[in-house]
């Protein structure tokens, strides 16, 4: 759909684009340039800056209760390096993965580029996408090697409850398999105070906890991500990093240090833009005939049920077509997103109203 977005010779309401609208604050450039111009332009470690794992590490333990020391932490190229390296050192070639859906369509991708085997689990809709831990501990057995949990969820904005999650870590620690925790989004947790799997579970020798700058920070173009866990493994991740990107971008580096040691003041309220949107959706799609969906306890999406007909590509292409909106299509997030659509409230308000009057409009008169 981007594509087809990119290709279109009009203004759209774009909604299908899973970033922050904000530019990165103030400070956290100006770190950057300061950085550039006294010569910090080499490389760093493998590990990263130690005065950036530094930061990570009072941040996740302020934060989300997440305790690691600095050299717990492997420095990355985005969330998605730190995931790349997560499976390349817990997945043998073979091994499998068991995969929760409906989910991002990069853990499908980054299991087979590790020689892996992607086991889907589809959750249930009708408890909004709660992670169901029996489904989950039935598909986990000798063969697994990870098991990925990501909370708040992309696409669906569920953030699992404590429990099921303790309980698949027991399960997978039970078959020595990791369990590669996604949190890139739990800095946007709403309702409720944001706690990090690793500060919830007795097995930490079988749990990684990837996060990044990009989503909070509004800092998607500094790629600038974390990989956390038990010290042996990350020493081997390390050596693995050496041999993919060597580290992340030193610049970057400086500019994350100043997102996490600087000002909150911007921060917190781009949190607050994206809770007010999250709101207005919610009761936008509350009110409509033929709209469903779960309300989302974090990150920056709904997961739309339209009533329209045809697959979630078709009712997109339609939407876009007829009401210059567009979304991203369920199909891409597994089984469990067929004929469901993404939306993303990381737009204005006034760009969420007129694609919801186009969503609404449509349903209406189809």
């Amino acid at each position: 759909m981007f594509d087809l977005a990119e290709a279109a010779d009009r203004d759209l309401v774009r909604l299908e684009v899973g970033e922050p609208d904000f530019d990165s604050p103030e400070h956290i450039v100006e770190a950057a340039v300061d950085a550039a111009r006294a010569g910090e332009t080499h490389y760093t470690s493998n590990a990263g800056l130690l005065e950036l794992r530094a930061a990570i590490s009072d941040t996740l333990d302020r934060e989300f209760g997440v305790e690691y020391d600095p050299e717990q932490f492997v420095v990355t190229n985005g969330g998605m390096e730190a995931l790349h390296l997560a499976m390349l050192s817990t997945v043998e070639d073979g091994g499998e993965v068991v995969i929760p859906s409906p989910a991002w369509p990069n853990y499908w991708t980054q299991t087979r580029l590790a020689g892996g085997v992607p086991v889907e689990v589809p959750m249930d809709e009708e408890t909004g996408y709660a992670l169901d831990a029996e489904r989950v501990i039935d598909a986990i057995d000798d063969d697994t090697d990870a098991v990925v949990l990501c909370s708040p969820s992309n696409p669906t904005g569920q953030v699992f409850d404590a429990e099921p999650m303790q309980a698949v870590v027991a399960a997978a620690a039970e078959h020595d398999a990791y369990v590669l925790a996604d949190e890139v989004y739990l800095g946007l947790t709403y309702d409720r105070d944001p706690v990090g799997l690793a500060a919830l579970t007795g097995h930490p020798d079988h749990l990684l906890t990837i996060g990044s700058c990009s989503k909070a920070y509004a800092m998607t173009g500094w790629r600038v991500g974390w990989l956390g866990g038990p010290t042996e493994l990350i020493d081997e991740v390390t050596k693995i990093h050496e041999s993919t990107t060597a580290c992340a971008g030193t610049v970057a580096q400086y500019a994350a240090i100043a997102a996490m040691r600087g000002p909150q003041e911007p921060i917190a309220a781009m949190y607050d833009a994206f809770a007010e949107r999250r709101e207005y959706v919610a009761d936008r799609v509350d009110a409509m005939d033929g709209v469903t969906a779960p309300t989302p306890d974090g990150a920056f999406y709904a997961f739309l049920d339209v009533d329209l007909p045809g697959s979630s590509l078709d009712i997109a292409k339609r939407l876009l077509r007829e009401r210059d909106v567009v979304l991203a299509p369920g199909d891409g997030f597994g089984d469990a997103g067929k004929g469901k659509l993404r939306l993303s409230f990381a737009n204005s308000l006034e760009q969420l109203e007129k694609g919801l009057d186009g969503i609404e409009a449509a349903v209406r008169e189809a």
